[in-house]
């Protein structure tokens, strides 16, 4: 008889523990508020000026390079000391 008890209770202490977690609110951990900080959206705005130059500065990394652009940099006259007239 207590098995029958025990076991009905089990039974019903398991779902009214299941809709009660339902309802609450999941526990925030460490990692969870570590994510969220690293992986928050930021918004910067530029001056005109900032704007000009990030522009310029993106269109100097993305010049497109070609093998004679690189054979005529590394193959370029140099000349040590003073320039002699």
């Amino acid at each position: 008889m207590s098995e029958k008890i025990m076991g009905e209770f089990n039974i019903e202490n398991t779902q009214v523990e299941a809709e009660a977690q339902a309802q609450l609110p999941a526990k925030v951990g460490m990692w969870s508020k570590v994510k969220a900080f690293f992986l928050q959206d930021i918004k910067v705005e530029l001056t005109p000026a900032q704007q000009k130059f990030e522009d310029d500065l993106n269109d100097f990394l993305h010049i497109e390079l070609t093998w004679q652009d690189f054979r005529d940099f590394l193959f370029q006259d140099i000349s040590f000391g003073k320039k002699k007239k």
